[in-house]
């Protein structure tokens, strides 16, 4: 009965979505249309009314490429689609993690773990919450480029967070286009490269718990003197940032110093776009503090778990990736591309269980093709592509002896942070994606649009251990493979606002690490976890009200198959497993709106879901019914920024309900509600500039776990967040 109740109130809302929310929009269209007739009488002002609906349109309806298309206005689309301008709608951010970049997106949660040795926590329509460090179930990509490797596992530490322009999520299924991810895509663009042939930035920053960073930025355009003819002249742009940061954080044993940067040349050659990127990190130093229980977040939030700082628990990483890709106009208003990328990793990663050290290569590539086409008398556009990914990871275990007072026979020599090996293997990952759509346009109002794509991702594992008769051999590999489908439709109610519905399917393989940790302790693979298969039901309305409003609606019904979900084991040492659940329903509802009302920029959202376990039991315990954990019923955020001349003053908001941290619902992270505020300034000296900036971060000094460990042993569920902190900035550069 719970379940019906669920379901048919789920329905009630995609029901009044659906034939409410048009109606509105009808009728204010038709007192539009009145107006438009009366206005009729002069051509030259009606001339003027189109002209300023189509910049207003423009301008508040985003173009967005997210889509593997050219750029599409997401009036146009049938997906769930959200873009920002973080800097600029919200400046004077600190640029040290993704939580500040993605503020705002309605049915996108982001965790703060104020743990440098593990990523920020997000989460897409639920997607995302069982990650134990790093991303999944969402594609992240920079600059079009993937950042996600072949397993579906994203690394956050070198993402670079300083010239961002723009940041386009699709939220929700889209496996027809990018494949083995339930959550959704972020695509994070760089900022336009100055117009002058050189520009320079620096910016330096200190706050609270000693924290600074220092930035530079370069960046210019060029154009060549030779004709051009072929490929001898060449126009373009570069850009390039490099950052060191320091800081002890709120938190004790969760110190970090991190070097990162990233670099992009653009250019044109005959009529061929090339982009080159490469991006790094060196992070010699990132502390775990771990997670609390109850008792020890409550009366001492800043403390580190005893267990992390005697096992001198950390991660040490060095990274760098290149790309280069190329686009090419194909028939009019199409495009054909390819992109090849490949970089490497080395992580020294000491934890409770043991310390481990992957040396890592990657490598990727893809192709894609988008053309006009007229079949059976009706406008098509059709698209077909192709992803390649591969990772090869050299992967070594051995035992922590930190912190031991007496030898063992794993740590027979104190003094030495390692101890006996425990795991010496090769973990191969190989992956291929082709995929095909097509949208079909029913005259000026009505697009059907299909796609499906098919998912090959092969994990291989060679065992390099002695085999001996205790230690067999783990060798192995699986095939993990589906078909992804898609099917939307759009309706423009009128040229300023869209209703679409689609219905999806995605697919998400376990990571490595996910396939590798089994609770029997042995090697290899666990040959019991299976991907996760969700189907989803969507529908949503998006437009511009009054000229100057953006908004954004969107319900779903998500079902899902053997869903992923964390566990960690009484006496696993903090190590996290996973299992399958039987099914999960995800049910949701998201609304957003942003305006420009003179020197204001305002924008608010709000995200509601209603995720539920169907049929799921462990032990003989049935947990259907129960809330899934990790994610709040209720998040709000809200935002506004006042700029006067060449001042301005951002005030935020975020409130969230509160998150169950355990599949039995037996304990929780309270809600809360905080206040962030900002405010800034630029002195103009000619072409050179200074702009000083304050911010100030949780104004009320609320005490509240922004993050927790889902299903962790021992009660250690809480990842305290920081209290009040205080930054200062000081940027000056020169050019524009």
């Amino acid at each position: 009965m719970k379940f019906l109740a669920s379901r048919l109130r789920a329905r009630t809302i995609l029901a009044a979505l659906a034939i409410l929310i048009p109606v509105a929009i009808r009728a204010q269209d038709t007192t539009a249309a009145i107006d438009t007739a009366a206005r009729a009488r002069s051509d030259s002002i009606a001339r003027q009314k189109q002209d300023s609906m189509a910049r207003n349109i423009q301008r508040l309806a985003p173009v967005v490429t997210v889509s593997r298309d050219v750029g599409r206005s997401v009036l146009d689309l049938p997906y769930a689609i959200t873009s920002v301008r973080p800097d600029s709608q919200r400046p004077g951010q600190q640029h040290l993690t993704a939580d500040q970049a993605l503020f705002g997106l309605p049915g996108v949660v982001v965790a703060l773990r104020t743990n440098p040795s593990q990523d920020v926590r997000i989460a897409v329509r639920g997607f995302g919450s069982r990650s134990s460090f790093g991303v999944r179930s969402v594609r992240i990509l920079r600059d079009g480029m993937p950042l996600t490797n072949a397993d579906g596992q994203t690394p956050l530490d070198y993402l670079d967070l300083e010239s961002i322009g723009r940041i386009e999520v699709i939220r929700g299924t889209a496996a027809s286009l990018y494949g083995n991810a339930s959550g959704g895509v972020i695509d994070i663009r760089s900022a336009d490269s100055p117009t002058d042939a050189f520009a320079a930035q620096l910016r330096s920053e200190g706050g609270s718990y000693e924290t600074s960073r220092f930035t530079g930025v370069v960046g210019g355009t060029f154009k060549s003197a030779v004709p051009n003819t072929a490929f001898v002249a060449l126009n373009g742009s570069y850009d390039a940032n490099v950052g060191h940061t320091s800081t002890n954080s709120y938190r004790e044993y969760s110190a970090q110093r991190l070097t990162n940067g990233y670099g992009r040349l653009l250019y044109n050659a005959g009529g061929t776009d090339f982009e080159l990127q490469v991006m790094g990190i060196d992070e010699p130093t990132a502390q775990n503090p771990g997670a609390l229980t109850a008792a020890q977040a409550d009366s001492a939030p800043w403390m580190a778990d005893p267990s992390q700082v005697r096992k001198h628990t950390r991660k040490e990483v060095t990274m760098v990736q290149t790309g280069l890709s190329a686009r090419h106009a194909l028939m009019g208003t199409g495009e054909m591309s390819a992109q090849i990328y490949g970089g490497g990793r080395s992580l020294y990663n000491p934890l409770t269980f043991a310390i481990v050290r992957v040396n890592r290569g990657q490598w990727g590539g893809g192709a894609r093709a988008t053309a006009p086409l007229t079949l059976f008398g009706l406008e098509n556009r059709a698209s077909v592509g192709v992803d390649v990914q591969g990772v090869s990871d050299h992967r070594f275990n051995w035992a922590n002896c930190n912190g031991l007072a007496t030898p063992t026979t794993s740590c027979a020599n104190l003094g030495h942070e390692q101890g006996a090996r425990s795991l010496d293997q090769q973990e191969r990952v190989s992956s291929v994606g082709p995929y095909v759509r097509d949208e079909v346009k029913f005259g000026d109002r009505y697009t059907l649009s299909a796609g499906i794509r098919a998912d090959y991702v092969k994990f291989e594992v060679v065992d390099n251990f002695p085999v001996s008769a205790t230690n067999p051999d783990d060798s192995g590999d699986r095939t993990l493979h589906a078909w992804s489908p898609m099917v939307g439709f759009v309706a423009k109610l009128s040229p300023m606002h869209s209703a679409y519905a689609n219905v999806s399917r995605a697919f998400e393989t376990p990571t490595t690490t996910e396939l590798g940790n089994q609770a029997n302790g042995s090697g290899g693979f666990n040959p019991d976890l299976q991907p996760q298969l969700s189907t989803t039901y969507e529908i949503g309305l998006k437009g511009i009200v009054l000229t100057r409003v953006q908004y954004d609606i969107a319900g779903f019904d998500t079902e899902v198959h053997d869903e992923l979900i964390a566990f960690e084991v009484p006496d696993g040492n903090g190590r996290t497993y996973y299992r399958n659940a039987g099914k999960t329903r995800r049910e949701g509802l998201e609304l957003a709106a942003q305006s420009d009302v003179d020197a204001f920029t305002i924008a608010a959202s709000y995200t509601y879901s209603h995720f539920r376990f169907r049929n799921y039991d462990v032990n003989d315990t049935d947990f259907a019914g129960n809330t899934i954990p990790g994610i709040p019923v209720h998040q709000v955020q809200a935002s506004a920024t006042y700029h006067y001349h060449s001042v301005f003053g951002t005030v935020e908001g975020l409130g969230k309900s509160k998150q169950y941290v355990d599949d039995g619902n037996s304990a929780y992270a309270a809600g809360y509600a905080i206040m962030n505020l900002r405010a800034g300034g630029t002195a103009l000296f000619g072409r050179p500039w200074l702009a000083p900036s304050i911010g100030l971060q949780n104004v009320f000094d609320k005490h509240y776990s922004g993050s927790v460990a889902i299903n962790a042993a021992a009660g250690k569920y809480y990842e305290p967040s920081p209290g009040r902190a205080v930054y200062v900035q000081l940027t000056a550069a020169f050019g524009h």
